[in-house]
């Protein structure tokens, strides 16, 4: 009767986690690119107690005796699925339809990925530079910083389904961005990166993720060959992946089991009650 009680503890620590994450996935049902996490669960060691040997008549009994000691979170998985577009009158908000990250530079200088595609532009030295919500510069396919130099309208900003980028001048004629590095002009277009296992970047909040081991490193989708290349949507905004009602499913299962476990921790306390009052 003790297994049992530690078993059910387990369970109801185990249901705690499944909870909280439920509530976390909740609160982000309207947060712009989110991804929810979805809970998995590993049985904990099993105790033999009679491993497969023969009877008292000689016979090969077929299957040993074993109780497992309960359960725990083996892991919580980011779940990268596509969300819906939403129209929004911005042309510096950018949705992303495929498997792509955008690059953005965060304050301490390393490099994040975000689907969260609501930008802004901030005054810089020489014009006005595109970034995230919080300040942090978006990056081109080459890791520099997007500036609209002075001169050319903040509004004519365009993006093509491809990532290029263009201005609009004075004159109302679209111009490419362009960027020099080592003295050599190129033309700026939207960083998108793809992972080949997403659901191992590390989130650190704020809608942002970095590469771990387990995801692997950013493969560029201007450079790299054989991926399936993501399209840009210029005023547009991915919603948040997370289904309000398989959310509540979840939540009530998650009560359930949570409730059966602590009934077997009830039924255990009662039934040792009830060995400690045996009388000779």
């Amino acid at each position: 009767m003790m297994r049992s009680l530690w078993s059910a503890a387990s369970g109801m620590l185990a249901q705690q986690t499944n909870l909280d994450n439920i509530a976390n996935n909740l609160s982000n049902v309207n947060t712009a690119g989110y991804k929810k996490d979805t809970v998995e669960f590993k049985s904990l060691l099993y105790q033999t107690l009679q491993s497969p040997s023969t009877n008292n008549a000689g016979e090969n009994k077929p299957v040993p005796a074993q109780v497992g000691l309960g359960t725990r979170v083996a892991s919580i998985t980011t779940v990268f699925t596509q969300g819906n577009l939403q129209d929004v009158d911005s042309n510096t908000y950018l949705a992303i339809e495929g498997n792509g990250f955008f690059k953005v530079r965060n304050q301490d200088g390393e490099i994040c990925y975000t689907r969260d595609g609501s930008f802004n532009v901030q005054p810089v030295e020489g014009g006005v530079m595109l970034c995230a919500s919080d300040g942090s510069p978006v990056l081109d396919q080459n890791n520099n910083t997007i500036v609209i130099p002075n001169g050319y309208k903040t509004d004519g900003l365009i993006v093509d389904q491809e990532g290029n980028l263009f201005v609009e001048g004075g004159d109302g004629k679209q111009v490419p961005l362009t960027q020099t590095v080592d003295g050599q002009p190129y033309n700026q277009k939207i960083g998108l990166v793809q992972f080949n296992n997403p659901a191992g970047l590390s989130s650190i909040g704020g809608n942002m993720y970095q590469a771990t081991v387990a995801s692997g490193d950013p493969l560029e989708e201007s450079t790299t060959q054989g991926i399936a290349a993501s399209k840009i949507h210029q005023g547009y905004i991915e919603m948040s992946n997370v289904q309000v009602a398989d959310e509540m499913v979840n939540m009530i299962v998650a009560q359930r089991a949570y409730e059966m476990n602590s009934k077997a921790i009830q039924a255990s306390d009662e039934m040792l009650q009830q060995a400690n009052n045996l009388r000779g």
